[in-house]
């Protein structure tokens, strides 16, 4: 992996409880659940999408409601990082054993890059996961000690920033055809070739939810 990406990593890992900055939506808190709306679900960018930023992106949505909305990009992964060499620079022990496997880290979004989301199944919960859906979110290191140690979600997804969305903004963005949206299939959410997922979501535009 890019130096600069395990500098970015590091820096989730040693500040994710403490992240500063005022994102547009609060990080998800102890107990919380995703209120209705978009929650859950997948948010696909149209080919009328002008923000280079979100071109081609699919968005799993965390939370949407009335205050605005919070996603997680799944589909630009930007770089592995194994489980040792991780745990070893952060000393944090016990270190997991050569060969423990790799972390892949994704894009999440432009918003706070020094905030760090686990994306996973919820066959594995925290105290402190936020549910969306069929899936959960949660921001504890506890859960990266969990993957290492293979007692972990069976599918997760560890992502470096967010997308966020005031008031009205989303809403605003989808009238004027920038985004659909599409079920939260665990088959594009967790696709083993990132580079597909867009195509392949896009090409469920005839769902209307």
């Amino acid at each position: 992996m890019t130096r600069r990406l395990f500098v970015l990593v590091l820096a989730v890992l040693v500040l994710w409880p403490l992240a500063g900055g005022r994102p547009p939506v609060a990080a998800p808190t102890v107990g919380d659940v995703a209120s209705a709306g978009l929650a859950g679900r997948l948010l696909v960018a149209t080919e009328r999408m002008g923000d280079p930023r979100f071109a081609r992106t699919v968005i799993f949505m965390a939370l949407h409601d009335a205050d605005g909305a919070l996603g997680l990009v799944v589909n630009r992964p930007i770089g592995d990082i194994t489980f040792k060499a991780l745990f070893e620079e952060l000393r944090l022990d016990p270190a997991p054993a050569e060969g423990s496997g790799t972390l892949r880290a994704f894009y999440g979004g432009p918003v706070d890059p020094a905030r760090g989301f686990v994306l996973h199944s919820r066959d594995v919960m925290l105290d402190e996961s936020l549910v969306a859906g069929e899936l959960a979110v949660t921001t504890e290191p506890a859960m990266l000690r969990a993957l290492a140690e293979h007692a972990g979600p069976e599918r997760s997804l560890f992502a470096l920033g967010y997308a966020g969305w005031g008031a009205g903004q989303l809403e605003s963005e989808m009238a004027r055809g920038d985004w659909i949206v599409v079920p939260a299939d665990s088959a594009l959410v967790f696709a083993d070739d990132p580079t597909a997922t867009w195509a392949r979501a896009l090409a469920r535009r005839a769902i209307e939810l």
